[in-house]
């Protein structure tokens, strides 16, 4: 895969996924709002692009299997597309995702206590009905779709030097890291850099789910534990294939934050900026809060921003 695969994912969804803002909340530190998105995440992305690259879609539609925000996407899309989507989701999912769910019309299985035991129940049911299967991380045209947010990054700010993105699965971060790998002047370069360079990605994990983390330091995916306050959208017991090779380049920067300050991260964008965030949504955010990350002066920051599926009495 390459950054070719993401510009032909942007031209394929293009008018069906939002071009979400960009907020400069201090000087060379920007937002991408992507929990604004349909559905309330990335996902959506990744999700249009997997189904209109497969041309003509089964009788027995689209099926997936998600901690919820993946799930929704899919449902999303589908309801779009005018065809049925069925969708297996742990027992660990937020209620506010099955009701979203509920309400895209998609059919629910709730099975399995991690993601995980979801997707083996989802494989064996697509294998029997023919529907067409939606990674939530792990295709390339999953991973391409989501890389069109690297994209809109480098367009909307003109450049930045990090972006700092959530990891689960590994299939956002992989995509956006190829999104910004294009020609596109570095602030710092004051050119444009080589073929397949680009700005320094920070990859950030919860230290109980450590995926990439993990995988980095073993030289391949390996399994983990879930667990923690953001295992519903986090929650892969491994890191993908694509999305490891693809993060293993020297440009990515694996860092590990607690819950505590995830908790406290997504508390701080709600009250500082009125940003209703998921755990998940706030993890990237958490990197900096949390001196898992500093800046450099004058760097220029884009952190990641990338669910809103949330009660937001627990704000």
């Amino acid at each position: 895969m390459d950054y070719s695969d993401v510009l032909a994912a942007a031209s394929r969804i293009d008018g069906l996924v939002l071009r979400t803002p960009v907020l400069e909340v201090s000087p060379g530190v920007f937002f991408k709002l992507e929990l604004l998105q349909h559905s309330g995440s990335f996902k959506v992305r990744g999700a249009f692009n997997r189904m209109l690259s497969a041309g003509e879609l089964p009788p027995s539609g689209v099926i997936a299997a998600s901690g919820g925000n993946h799930g929704l996407a899919v449902a999303y899309a589908a309801r779009v597309l005018g065809v049925r989507a069925e969708i297996f989701v742990p027992e660990v999912t937020s209620p506010v995702k099955v009701a979203g769910l509920e309400a895209l019309g998609a059919h629910i299985t709730q099975t399995g206590a991690i993601y995980s035991e979801a997707a083996e129940a989802a494989a064996k049911r697509a294998a029997e009905t023919g529907a067409l299967a939606v990674h939530a991380y792990d295709q390339a045209e999953v991973v391409a779709g989501q890389g069109t947010t690297g994209l809109e990054i480098v367009e909307q700010t003109g450049g930045v030097d990090t972006v700092v993105v959530a990891v689960g699965g590994g299939g956002f971060a992989a995509g956006i890291t190829l999104g910004t790998s294009g020609p596109t002047p570095s602030p710092s370069l004051g050119h444009a850099p080589a073929p397949g360079a680009g700005p320094r990605i920070i990859a950030v994990e919860p230290k109980r789910i450590p995926t990439l983390h993990a995988a980095l330091r073993a030289g391949h995916p390996v399994p983990v534990e879930v667990s923690g306050v953001a295992a519903d959208a986090l929650g892969a017991t491994k890191i993908g294939t694509i999305a490891f090779e693809i993060l293993s380049s020297p440009r990515v920067e694996s860092v590990l934050v607690t819950d505590e300050a995830i908790v406290e991260a997504r508390r701080t964008l709600w009250a500082r900026h009125r940003v209703a965030a998921e755990p998940a949504g706030a993890t990237a955010y958490a990197a900096l809060l949390a001196g898992a990350y500093t800046p450099a002066p004058g760097e220029r920051v884009a952190v990641v921003l990338c669910g809103s599926n949330t009660d937001p009495s627990t704000l």
